[in-house]
């Protein structure tokens, strides 16, 4: 089975993967090692549309589309999950100032952030409000023309090089999500710091940081949308975000799979090769299997997007699927190698651990299950 492409979106794909091998691919693993964030691709990535796809051309975005920015996250993750992570919030940023942002800010901040120019960051998630993002404790009270943010972010992707950050803060006294608002924060505005780089199990090369307000003076005028729409804005861009991280877990798969089948093919025991024992055959099955549903899964949820439907329920059904197939398939392929496969040599020793905060961020796999239960049973 298969969703048609069209001419332009195969095209995309087509540059993207040529560009992933040529230019991520080759310094991926030294970048990981390093912990080197990779300011120079994201710069390139930027020159080629991939930084704001979703963001018309007047706004200078490429316009892409979803499913084309779907396309392009696999080819970019089947070489650099870091990479990946870094083009999917840069594009999940841009998202709420497009949806709610007034027309200067449009033309204040997109333009750079749809370019490469400048990074984009989002942050709700909070030392005590993470799965729970309706607990947000960081407040933001009204002060003349001004907002005075004071509070906390933790776990931000891109923090640590973005220019721009969507930060959500409770600005009233209603209960839950009702009482928060979402506000452009520019990096450098007195009272606000960035912490230091999380030292992470995997996606080393990319960036994940703190933030502290500390009596945050921010204009009133990069209040997103009204007051108390901060939650709603917050919900409709992780949606968007869920289809990135779909995207992430089938490029992340794809790769897996590429380097068991590569080291069955080549690896002998027992006299033959391993891709001739039906246990590892199976193991392969099972991946292409995965894989093959989890794209479609994914492309349905950004068609979705593209027409404007409502694709919330797509969005979890895809990451939760995508992400745990990635996992599952990431074990496999590093059982398949063996020993080798521990070690920092080859590839999947990577992937296994880049895999694995897949099914955790922008919505635990437990998150996305709560979302389609709610809906199933309605």
């Amino acid at each position: 089975m298969a969703i048609p492409l069209t001419e332009e979106q195969h095209m995309v794909q087509l540059m993207v993967r040529d560009f992933a091998r040529r230019e991520i691919e080759p310094v991926a693993a030294k970048n990981a090692a390093a912990k080197k964030f990779p300011a120079d691709i994201i710069k390139k990535m930027g020159g080629l549309g991939l930084m704001g796809m979703m963001i018309p051309e007047e706004y200078g975005g490429s316009a892409a589309g979803a499913v084309s920015y779907v396309l392009a996250i696999q080819e970019v993750a089947f070489s650099c999950a870091s990479t990946a992570v870094t083009m999917s919030v840069n594009n999940l940023s841009c998202g709420p100032i497009l949806s709610h942002g007034n027309e200067e800010q449009k033309k204040k901040y997109l333009a750079p952030l749809a370019s490469g120019r400048q990074l984009g960051a989002f942050a709700i998630t909070e030392p005590d409000a993470g799965s729970d993002a309706a607990s947000v404790a960081a407040r933001a009270v009204k002060k003349g023309d001004s907002y005075i943010i004071n509070g906390s972010k933790s776990f931000i992707t891109n923090g640590g090089y973005a220019d721009t950050f969507i930060v959500i803060a409770r600005t009233g006294s209603e209960p839950r999500g009702r009482g928060m608002s979402a506000f452009i924060v520019e990096r450098g505005v007195p009272g606000f710091e960035i912490g230091r780089e999380e030292d992470k199990m995997g996606l080393t090369a990319s960036s994940t940081v703190s933030l502290s307000f500390d009596d945050c003076k921010v204009p009133a005028r990069n209040l997103l949308g009204a007051e108390g729409q901060g939650f709603e804005i917050a919900m409709t861009a992780l949606d968007s975000g869920r289809i990135g991280i779909a995207s992430q877990g089938v490029g992340m798969a794809r790769a897996a799979l590429a380097e068991a089948v590569s080291y069955a093919n080549a690896r002998k025991q027992f006299g033959r090769a391993l891709a001739r024992n039906q246990a590892i055959q199976w193991m392969i099955a099972d991946a292409a299997r995965d894989i093959e549903a989890a794209h479609l899964l994914t492309l349905s949820a950004a068609t979705s997007k593209d027409r404007g439907e409502p694709f919330t329920i797509e969005a979890s059904i895809a990451k939760l699927f995508a992400t745990e197939a990635a996992n599952r398939i990431a074990y496999d392929a590093l059982q398949i190698h063996g020993g080798y496969g521990y070690t920092k040599e080859y590839k999947i020793e990577r992937l296994y651990r880049d895999a694995r905060v897949s099914t955790i961020y922008e919505g635990t796999s437990e998150v996305q299950r709560m979302v389609i239960a709610r809906d199933a049973l309605q």
